[in-house]
């Protein structure tokens, strides 16, 4: 079974960008409840998507002081803890995140590392790419991060 998930951030000034559970050095960091990890979040949500359970919103929800800032390796954690809670184990995750700056691949390997634990998965079962959005849009415009991601589950 493959789920999709999809996740948006803008930047903002005074917060680290943390990115697949990776401090990233950059000017700006990302807003949200969370920590923002645009990356662990559209994986988080095509995680639970395998199985058509309900997003990181209904698990995580934005208004709960208990989320403020929490660690998105943690959401991560609570969706494959679902995942196997259902008899159903991971495959693989391949993601994308859209971003003009900064560079994200010298990173990769540490964000594949962070991303495997937090899922119970081998690293190299998690594709992680990137690309820009061609100078197109609010993130052409350096104004935040996409990231997209498709997750595979099994039958344990």
């Amino acid at each position: 079974m493959i789920g999709f998930g999809y996740d948006v951030h803008r930047f903002a000034e005074g917060r680290p960008l943390i990115l697949g559970g990776v401090e990233i050095p950059h000017s700006h960091g990302l807003d949200g409840h969370s920590d923002a990890d645009v990356l662990a979040h559209a994986v988080a949500d095509a995680v639970l998507g395998t199985l058509g359970l309900p997003d990181i919103g209904h698990w995580f929800p934005p208004g709960d002081p208990s989320c403020k800032d929490i660690n998105s390796l943690k959401i991560l954690e609570k969706a494959a803890e679902l995942i196997r809670e259902k008899g159903y184990e991971l495959v693989n995750i391949d993601s994308t995140l859209v971003a003009e700056a900064p560079k994200v691949l010298p990173h990769r390997e540490a964000m594949q590392q962070n991303i495997g634990k937090a899922l119970g998965l081998a690293p190299e079962r998690i594709g992680i790419k990137a690309t820009t959005n061609e100078l197109m849009g609010f993130v052409g415009r350096k104004e935040g991060i996409a990231a997209m991601a498709v997750a595979l589950v099994k039958e344990a």
